[in-house]
């Protein structure tokens, strides 16, 4: 009897959260493309999102094996799931969704023969391994950001953490190794920041990371040109047996996608929002590299003081803007907006075009962008990379402290102005960025955009990289 070869069944889990969901999505199409089967599993609140603001359902239809599946988050319907109201989210997946998780996979059928879970989720890596189902992490974050988890036992025990209080935050970290030249107090992640190494979302993160190199593998959104250095260190002290830098996954999408005559439509977005495509129109009317694209991400809510500071800097530097200013930061009275200075109003009307959420990717590549003011996301941070677009950096939490460091110090590719909200800096960064030291910057942008292009076509190293997870994948089949 001849026996019957089936593709792999991948169940991939992302965490609950935008930019998470977007770049597994991505991923899951990419195994999708390879004729792998597919099954992902969402939070309810984000699917339905999903699929009330996108195409997934009929954009994931035309692959055989592909499905979705959702899953409680834990919270209620009314929660905000922004800001730091996220921390919410990790006790609620522990407590509520990890049993659910556990009893689907005794349910799914077929079975799956790997798990591909958020490397922040450490729920999966846990259940997979209680029921012996391969896992393999994917962390949403830079392989920078990983490495400074890893390495938070080692800060504890060189004495850097926690942070004192009359600690010089400029002073350099020197228990991470390969970045004791540049990384100072003031870049460590916001969850080390800490003054007490107990703190809960410190060993959090200490806990789950470390899960991530005890699995099959690790998958990275990345590539080797852009993190080479701390991929090495990686590789030389950890005991995870394969790292998979397959980034940047929104272009190695497109490359594939291309390789099979096939495209992204505009409502091809994995937004949780409404995308406004109108500024699209504006930016063509736009000269070549004069607007400031503006956005702080789907998670952070900045207060109407900070709102202000930047809403001045950016009209008092006379540059043109494109701002995306979701509806829980703009202060509005019955839909008006709310005690804004007439000064601000008109300069938005003779230089700036607000929405409330944008087609990101659309927009860093349109030629009138210039630069980029940006929260320093991972997402946001390689869309620019490959897009050769300059970045003024703002980080807020998590990981955006350590990515504008590297954007700044060790890519060259823009300017950090963390810790700092003023009016004053805000105009000089934008005119800096787009006049006074343009030139250098963009130099180092477009070398780094070619590199993250080449690094997904056919024979860079994040298509080879893609192209072994896929065949690892496949040897897991137990229908092979």
């Amino acid at each position: 009897m001849v026996a019957v070869h089936q593709s792999p069944h991948v169940l991939i889990f992302p965490f609950p959260a935008q930019g998470h969901v977007n770049s597994m999505l991505k991923l899951a199409e990419l195994l999708a493309l390879a004729s792998l089967r597919v099954t992902f599993l969402n939070s309810e609140y984000n699917h339905e999102s999903l699929v009330r603001h996108t195409d997934i359902l009929s954009r994931f239809a035309q692959y055989p094996g592909f499905k979705f599946e959702t899953i409680p988050d834990g919270l209620s319907q009314d929660h905000p799931r922004v800001g730091f109201a996220m921390k919410d989210m990790f006790a609620s997946l522990e407590l509520i969704t990890k049993p659910i998780f556990k009893q689907m996979l005794f349910e799914i059928n077929p079975p799956p023969d790997c798990i591909i879970g958020d490397g922040v989720l450490g729920l999966t890596f846990d259940v997979a391994n209680e029921l012996g189902i391969p896992i393999i992490p994917f962390r949403t974050i830079s392989a920078g950001c990983v490495w400074v988890f890893s390495s938070i036992f080692d800060m504890i025990q060189a004495g850097e953490l926690p942070i004192k209080g009359n600690q010089d935050l400029d002073c350099l970290i020197t228990s991470v190794a390969g970045m004791e030249t540049f990384l100072r107090f003031r870049d460590l992640p916001s969850f080390s920041q800490v003054s007490d190494v107990k703190d809960p979302l410190l060993q959090l993160m200490a806990r789950e990371t470390s899960k991530n190199f005890k699995a099959n593998g690790l998958i990275l959104n990345t590539f080797e040109e852009l993190e080479g250095a701390t991929l090495s260190q990686m590789r030389n002290k950890s005991k995870c047996p394969k790292i998979y830098t397959i980034g940047p996954l929104h272009e190695h999408l497109k490359a594939r996608l291309a390789d099979t005559n096939r495209t992204l439509s505009d409502r091809s977005s994995n937004s949780f929002r409404e995308v406004d495509r109108s500024c699209i129109s504006w930016l063509d009317k736009q000269p070549k590299g004069s607007v400031v694209y503006v956005s702080f991400g789907s998670i952070a809510v900045l207060p109407r003081e900070k709102l202000m500071e930047f809403w001045f800097g950016l009209v008092n530097s006379g540059k043109r803007f494109l701002w995306v200013l979701r509806p829980e930061n703009v202060p509005r009275n019955d839909g008006e907006c709310d005690g804004v200075p007439t000064e601000l109003v008109e300069g938005t009307k003779e230089r700036g075009y607000i929405v409330d959420w944008a087609p990101q990717e659309d927009v860093l590549s349109h030629g009138a962008i210039g630069g980029f003011l940006t929260h320093s996301g991972w997402n946001s941070t390689l869309e620019s990379v490959t897009a050769g677009v300059p970045m003024i950096c703002w980080p807020c939490f998590g990981d955006q402290q350590l990515n504008s460091r590297f954007v700044e110090e060790v890519w060259k590719l823009g300017l950090d102005m963390k810790d700092v909200c003023d009016r004053r800096v805000v105009e000089q960064m934008v005119n800096d960025l787009m006049v006074e030291k343009r030139e250098e910057i963009l130099k180092s942008a477009a070398e780094f955009a070619k590199l993250a292009k080449g690094s997904v076509n056919v024979g860079g190293s994040s298509y080879c990289n893609l192209d072994c997870l896929i065949e690892d994948i496949r040897m897991m089949n137990k229908n092979c």
